[in-house]
């Protein structure tokens, strides 16, 4: 069984500020720095350092030579990465005195994924493998729809939320993680039980997992509800939290755990990247979430 995570890689511009830029003001920051993120890359840094097989799919643009290879180094699979001369893709972050975080995206080489990219890639993944996916890059309902056709495992992470989601087709999909505001805006609903009503009643085969920060997860299958709730810590960016969540989940159903197991090694995989700057040099270790687990319930 194999991963391919087809997604973004991002040069992250990271502001701490006292709080959030309103319109009309300016604002200077307390520091700046520049780091490696994007979902995809987060994603896929996740995945390897939980102990996952991953291989990363996106395109590779102007002064982001660098973003490929921390995932190297990180010991993800670059060979399905293309060269673009469009700028890198790249985010501007606030990040306020709370730790809690907005982000301005921009799209750049992240958007000049190929249709022959996706076919050409995809044609050396099969049944049962596992396909992660967020809404980072173009071609996101072709790439579903050709994963779907070898009978891959898609799990869609749809954020950022617009109107691109509208395109790809949710009945192919094996698992869709999000947080809060996106089961919301996909549902109508901000009760994530109701939200899995809905999203179940269209889409049968669907599982939905919802991150709900401070409170936990929960999640949701045709064999029952799930929940875990979060472990306590001093937050100082939440930039990669769900992301680091992602990927541990993943690795951890990829290993054949308990959908509870999986939950709670993800959280506190999450709960320890808060509790550090930056998105993708946040996430931790493998062993160091076992040894955090130690003893806890």
């Amino acid at each position: 069984m194999k991963v391919l995570n087809f997604g973004s890689l991002n040069l992250d511009y990271v502001y701490r500020v006292e709080h959030f830029v309103q319109p009309g003001e300016t604002l200077s920051a307390m520091s700046q720095a520049v780091n490696p993120g994007g979902k995809g890359l987060n994603q896929s840094i996740a995945l390897a350092k939980a102990g996952a097989v991953v291989s990363h799919a996106g395109c590779l643009g102007l002064g982001g030579e660098a973003l490929g290879e921390l995932l190297q180094k990180s010991g993800v699979d670059t060979g399905f990465l293309h060269f673009t001369d469009s700028i890198q893709g790249n985010a501007v972050i606030q990040v306020n005195a709370e730790g809690q975080n907005c982000i301005l995206l921009f799209g750049g080489s992240n958007h000049c994924v190929t249709d022959t990219q996706v076919t050409e890639t995809l044609a050396h993944f099969a049944e049962g493998d596992y396909l992660v996916l967020q809404n980072e890059i173009n071609h996101l309902p072709l790439i579903v729809d050709e994963a779907y056709r070898r009978g891959m495992k898609i799990v869609l992470n749809p954020s950022p939320y617009n109107e691109k989601l509208r395109a790809v087709d949710f009945g192919k999909l094996h698992w869709l993680l999000v947080n809060e505001v996106e089961a919301a805006q996909l549902s109508g609903s901000k009760e994530p039980e109701a939200a899995w009503r809905k999203l179940h009643e269209q889409y049968p085969r669907l599982n939905l997992l919802v991150t709900l920060g401070s409170e936990g997860s929960v999640a949701f299958t045709v064999k029952g509800t799930v929940r875990q709730a979060a472990f306590p810590v001093k937050a100082v960016d939440t930039t990669a939290a769900g992301d680091t969540f992602t990927g541990y989940f993943i690795a951890g159903l990829m290993e054949g755990r308990s959908l509870q197991d999986c939950m709670r090694r993800a959280s506190m995989a999450s709960a320890i990247s808060v509790t550090r700057t930056g998105a993708a040099t946040s996430i931790p270790e493998r062993e160091e979430v076992e040894k955090a687990l130690e003893g806890r319930t």
